[in-house]
């Protein structure tokens, strides 16, 4: 996944998480915020999760597709994050 420009702008990325369901989210190298995402009636949902404390940020959304919900998961923690 392509790391998106109002991330990129704050020095931050995206690594692969410990399996093809997450993906971590990174400010300076460190890991921010987790992203999950899980099957939901025939769709998918991208739990956010802050790392040190592990509050979910997202709504609870679904997507069509997990490449849809790992898109969906930035968008709304860039939206929760105000960037």
């Amino acid at each position: 996944m392509t790391v998106p420009d109002w991330l990129a702008a704050r020095h931050g990325g995206l690594v692969k998480g410990t399996n093809e369901r997450s993906l971590l989210v990174t400010l300076n190298g460190n890991p921010m915020w987790r992203l999950d995402v899980a099957p939901s009636k025939g769709k998918y949902t991208c739990a956010v999760l802050q790392t040190n404390s592990g509050k979910r940020l997202d709504e609870g959304k679904e997507y069509p597709t997990r490449e849809a919900a790992f898109a969906g998961g930035l968008e709304e923690l860039r939206a929760k994050l105000g960037w």
